[in-house]
């Protein structure tokens, strides 16, 4: 398994409970394909440095997990589809 950086910007018009649902999800997609969660940061609401999808704001959230393939694929598929994830980028740590 590989170390990785997970960003993802949720929309701003969330409630808070949307927001932990949103982030449990997450976890859950990594956890349930062999491959655990090492730290998650929420960043909280911020401004975008541009427009996105109408969006000025987004809440960021950072997890740092160690993962399989299977794991960050499934992360991607399920993130490039989903209403409340505007951005999300997937970055491998150097060992």
């Amino acid at each position: 398994m590989r170390k990785y950086e997970i960003m993802y910007i949720l929309r701003s018009n969330l409630d808070q409970e949307a927001i932990k649902a949103e982030v449990e999800a997450a976890k859950n997609i990594i956890t349930s394909n062999n491959s655990k969660v090492i730290d998650v940061k929420e960043w909280g609401l911020r401004e975008l440095a541009y427009e996105i999808e109408h969006n000025k704001k987004g809440y960021y959230v950072l997890m740092n997990v160690e993962a399989t393939k299977e794991a960050i694929n499934e992360f991607n598929r399920i993130a490039g589809y989903s209403e409340k994830i505007i951005r999300h980028i997937v970055v491998a740590q150097e060992a």
